[in-house]
């Protein structure tokens, strides 16, 4: 049965695919020192890419599920009730450990990452339920999900899913390093499978595509020199909007969550707002 037309006065409503974890964020006062100690600022809390852009969704306007495996350990709990408070419906299985992703930010304001999944790598096919992704306007999927096999079967399967509610489907390419590790000519079919109507990623990220056999639009996001929106036509390119740059860690997410809300403008608004500030979430 065709999903019934949403109302003009009704929210959209975004789904994520990806990981809950605990993010720790450290601000070093001056740059790190080998074998040494230097005084920061260190901030905890709730994080993952499906999550942050979750709760940049409802952050801007939108009613938002974040579907995943979580830790069932005690920071489960923090971070699951952390994105509970943001408005955010966390669906999925729940067993074993959280991940935890450190970030270090340096003196430009940019952010270095060491990523654990911790459980969130055992989500399966077999595990989604179609009623997840029911009434959803966008399926949003974390590129990390497409690091194993396994993972990338369940994004698939979720695409599948979504699209049968009358969703479309976005990719964050996630990570260069990614994307060398798995094999750029795997993680392109992986890629292919889900079909995404969106790809977001950096420079980097695209590069190490080099070409993607997809008819999605192509979202490169740039920082602090905006974004370049690749379609059939030529080259859109966007300037960033001005902020005072205090911490990157979540921008890219927070720009996802804004085009697929509301378009470009409110994507680079969101990133504007997010690097103003310390954390990844709203």
């Amino acid at each position: 049965m065709p999903a019934a037309p949403r109302l003009a006065s009704m929210p959209m409503v975004l789904c994520t695919l990806g990981d809950l974890v605990l993010d720790v964020i450290v601000r070093p006062e001056q740059p790190l020192v080998p074998g040494d100690d230097v005084p920061a600022a260190t901030q905890v809390g709730a994080g993952g890419q499906a999550a942050n852009v979750a709760a940049w969704g409802v952050a801007l306007g939108a009613q938002a599920r974040f579907v995943g495996h979580r830790g069932a350990d005690a920071p489960g709990g923090l971070v699951a009730a952390e994105l509970a408070r943001h408005g955010v419906e966390a669906l999925g299985p729940v067993g074993g450990r959280t991940g935890v992703i450190v970030s270090v930010v340096g003196v430009d304001r940019d952010r270095s990452m060491a990523s654990d999944r911790g459980s969130a790598t055992e989500l399966t096919a077999e595990m989604l339920e179609r009623r997840w992704f029911a009434g959803a306007d966008w399926l949003h999927v974390s590129g990390y999900m497409l690091a194993r096999e396994t993972g990338a079967r369940a994004s698939a399967q979720a695409a599948r899913l979504a699209r049968a509610a009358s969703a479309k489907v976005s990719l964050d390419a996630a990570s260069s390093t990614l994307i060398r590790t798995v094999g750029p000519a795997v993680f392109r079919e992986r890629v292919t499978q889900i079909a995404p109507d969106v790809v977001f990623g950096t420079e980097p990220e695209f590069a190490a595509l080099a070409t993607l056999p997809l008819t999605a639009a192509l979202v490169v996001k740039r920082g602090a020199k905006g974004c370049q929106i690749l379609t059939n036509g030529d080259p859109l390119e966007l300037p960033a909007m001005p902020a005072v740059a205090v911490d990157a860690t979540g921008a890219g997410d927070a720009f996802a969550a804004g085009y697929l809300v509301g378009g470009p403008q409110l994507a680079l608004a969101a990133g504007a707002r997010c690097v103003s500030k310390p954390g990844a979430m709203p």
